[in-house]
């Protein structure tokens, strides 16, 4: 049911706004003051139709407006304010306080309801703005196959992670890990692509179940994944990666006599590098490692490869 939020001091006026809304099938939230109407409308789940009264005690109509239009991250909220007043100079005010649209009492019902359908309107229309434009952020963030974090964006998080982390007095532990489908090739040339798409996404389901919320997984490229363990040492996210490793290692894809297997490179802030290009470069040592001693293993990046970084 439609939700719409009334607010007049006047009892009958507000009585009659009433009966006249739930007739036309609204469900109503009546309030006689406009303290109670900006806090309501500002809560979650709160009506996105208003009819404010102008005059009211404490927060007249345009204050309510105001109070609403300050909150940022909320829906928005069409509202339309009631007014005897007939002065253009009042009406401006009205509406560059932020009303939608304003009405003259004595008001004609069906007049009401249609300007009511027009903002149900509006709304339908913000909506799916506000929808296109969190699938078009998601689509700039997200890998489309699996709905991990794409490269760059996980790129992004990582830098700010060293960033943050290099800036306490204790430098805490950051640690990457770059995982690799083991001769996924074969898995695409054998039972095709699909086959090859539904390896992919099972394995993304794996590794993000795997860990914790405020870690980040992306799919790195290709059939390479990036896990950013946040507060964690070499020790811990050894036991991260084997963990990963063998939840992989267990799954076996319907129609394919081989498990499917991962090899692993990991490194740490501070010990393998204090920027991300550092880090990255260590952990895909790590995982050169990995594949050059037989594939299905973790292997921490070596010590030595901070020092023999360029300046």
């Amino acid at each position: 049911m439609r939700k719409v939020l009334i607010a007049d001091d006047d009892k009958l006026s507000r009585k009659l706004l009433q009966m006249t809304l739930e007739k036309a099938g609204y469900e109503v939230v009546a309030v006689e003051e406009g303290a109670a109407a900006g806090r309501i409308l500002c809560e979650p789940g709160a009506p996105r139709l208003a009819l404010l009264d102008w005059m009211m005690p404490g927060l007249d109509g345009p204050a309510v407006i105001r109070v609403v239009r300050s909150q940022e991250g909320m829906p928005y909220v069409h509202m339309i304010l009631l007014t005897s007043r007939q002065s253009k100079d009042d009406l401006i005010a009205g509406l560059e306080a932020g009303a939608d649209d304003y009405l003259t009492k004595p008001f004609h019902p069906e007049e009401l309801r249609a300007r009511l359908h027009t903002g149900e309107r509006i709304l339908q229309l913000e909506d799916k703005l506000v929808e296109a434009r969190e699938e078009m952020r998601f689509k700039a963030t997200h890998d489309p196959l699996t709905s991990l974090w794409n490269r760059s964006m996980i790129m992004d998080i990582l830098k700010r992670e060293v960033t943050r982390a290099g800036r306490e007095r204790e430098p805490r532990s950051v640690a990457v890990a770059i995982g690799d489908i083991d001769h996924f090739k074969k898995v695409n040339d054998t039972y095709g692509h699909a086959a090859g798409d539904e390896v992919l996404r099972e394995v993304a389901s794996r590794l993000t179940r795997s860990v914790r919320g405020y870690d980040a997984v992306a799919r790195y490229g290709g059939e390479e994944f990036a896990i950013l363990l946040s507060q964690t040492n070499a020790h811990h996210a050894q036991g991260v990666a084997e963990k990963l490793r063998r939840l992989v290692e267990t799954w076996q894809f319907p129609g394919v006599p081989r498990p499917v297997t991962i090899s692993a490179g990991i490194s740490t802030f501070p010990e393998h590098g204090t920027t991300r290009d550092e880090l990255v470069k260590a952990a895909d040592a790590g995982l050169y490692a990995a594949k050059q001693s037989g594939r299905n293993r973790v292997v921490l990046a070596p010590m030595a490869l901070k020092a023999a970084s360029p300046a």
